[in-house]
């Protein structure tokens, strides 16, 4: 199935070179007296490379790719495996720590993903928008330092490290995103 420019989504998989590839962020420009250029970042769905794509004209049309995605539940890690459990069928599925790279900073056990296959394999993995992941360590916050909007290191229960607001103290959970990896808010 075709797909034009204003049906185009984040996080849409699309065919390119016969692999399935992943809409990471897209941008028109169309300068006077010119075909609008169309630019687009995609992210290769088995081997998370990232490619830059660059199309001109206004009948551009982009081939959605046969990908399959199944509901799971991340529930342990082993010799650089992540297993993930379908909760219709309850089959345990493999993927490496290449395959979801991008994902480690937030994998915690039950987290909810959708696995993504390509031709009934595996090949990845798409995580929520938002994670609550509880702080391991950070530093106590200084006392009238609150109304400036500072904020100090913390490192949650994944060893993701990031910058959050004062108030925010060890032991608590915090939500993170997971597009940008920024603190979102308390939970």
């Amino acid at each position: 199935m075709s797909i034009g420019y204003g049906d185009l989504r984040k996080g849409m998989a699309i065919e390119l070179d016969g692999q399935p590839h992943v809409v990471v962020d897209y941008e028109r420009s169309k300068m006077q007296q010119r075909a609008p250029t169309m630019r687009i970042r995609f992210r290769d769905i088995k081997s998370g490379r990232v490619v830059d794509r660059s199309f001109s004209g206004y009948d551009v049309k982009l081939t959605l790719a046969a990908v399959e995605r199944r509901r799971a539940q991340y529930i342990y890690d082993e010799d650089g495996l992540y297993y993930f459990m379908d909760t219709e069928s309850f089959d345990q599925v493999p993927l490496s720590s290449d395959q979801i790279s991008d994902a480690l900073p937030y994998l915690v056990e039950q987290l909810e993903v959708d696995l993504i296959f390509h031709q009934d394999l595996p090949i990845a993995i798409e995580i929520p928008i938002n994670v609550d992941l509880k702080v391991t360590d950070s530093p106590p916050g200084l006392r009238g330092d609150t109304a400036t909007g500072a904020t100090k290191p913390a490192t949650l229960e994944t060893g993701l490290q990031l910058q959050v607001p004062l108030f925010v103290n060890e032991g608590e959970t915090i939500k993170v995103d997971t597009r940008t990896g920024q603190y979102q808010s308390r939970v």
